[in-house]
């Protein structure tokens, strides 16, 4: 559909999704083109009808893709004919009469404080760049809980050591500010000399692959999932999960929710509360080995 480019353009410029989301968006409008055009030879935006998306709905359902990633899709496409209405490309949205599946809020995954603790006091790491490189990108990730993409977005100019700070540009372009501790100020000391006698005046980006150039998605994904494959057997081995695991601690150690909530980047605080689930089942599992009734119960 030709008004397709114009949507994925509006989102990158206007919205400024990230674009992790704007690769999603693309693939999700794609498909469900080609499932109009293949299974009702629909070629016009204004051929499509609830009914169509409904019949996508039990298609994805049928093929077994999550719920998570089904209601992601109907989002998709809720923003993309809102968006043709506003253009007056429609006069009636097929989503009105679309109602999203439901599904149960997962609880996150993550690494337990003493294999957190085995990984950086016990896991030898080469003594190379690639070495300091690797233990600093888990330190940072564990410590700091920035997501994937912001971590190959930092620059050199983004580390103030002199006032303990990172600064980090999350979704919708929206700048934080992440104290920095002082053994994790030691650790990235020690990796940028590492990176100046490896890329001496190499381009700006604060992580880089052993070829120099700017740090791509697998390459975390499979540095983060060999280290914590050492430590612990938790089926998720992700970046993503370092994150789960720097809310979660700080959630136990008594956190408040809302400091969690700006360190972590989050718009709002129902994205943060599932964190709390731990410190509740630690509360709980407290209680009843310390109070009486309890006990009798």
């Amino acid at each position: 559909m030709e008004q397709t480019n114009l949507f994925l353009k509006y989102i990158k410029f206007e919205k400024r999704y990230s674009e992790h989301t704007q690769m999603a968006y693309q693939r999700d409008l794609s498909q469900f083109s080609t499932y109009v055009k293949d299974t009702y030879d629909l070629s016009q935006l204004n051929e499509v009808k609830h009914v169509h998306i409904r019949a996508w709905m039990v298609s994805l359902i049928q093929n077994k893709i999550a719920t998570k990633s089904i209601n992601r899709k109907l989002s998709c496409l809720k923003s993309f004919f809102k968006f043709n209405i506003k253009r007056g490309e429609l006069s009636v949205n097929p989503m009105a009469k679309i109602i999203s599946p439901k599904s149960g809020k997962r609880l996150p995954v993550y690494v337990d404080k003493k294999a957190m603790e085995q990984l950086f006091n016990d896991i030898p790491f080469p003594d190379t760049y690639v070495g300091a490189r690797d233990k600093t990108i888990l330190e940072l990730l564990y410590m700091t809980g920035i997501r994937r993409s912001e971590l190959i977005g930092l620059k050199k100019g983004d580390l103030d050591l002199d006032q303990n700070l990172l600064k980090v540009l999350g979704k919708g372009k929206k700048q934080r500010l992440i104290p920095l501790t002082l053994s994790l100020k030691k650790r990235l000391k020690v990796y940028l000399s590492n990176l100046e006698n490896e890329f001496e005046g190499a381009e700006s980006f604060l992580f880089l692959t052993q070829k120099g150039k700017k740090l791509y998605p697998k390459l975390v994904y499979l540095l983060v999932k060999n280290y914590l494959s050492k430590v612990t057997s938790i089926e998720q081995k992700s970046p993503h999960v370092l994150r789960h695991s720097f809310a979660t601690h700080l959630s136990n150690n008594g956190a408040e929710l809302n400091a969690i909530k700006e360190l972590l980047g989050h718009s709002n605080l129902s994205a943060t509360q599932i964190y709390t689930h731990n410190s509740i089942d630690r509360l709980r599992a407290v209680y009843e080995d310390a109070h009486p009734k309890a006990k009798n119960d």
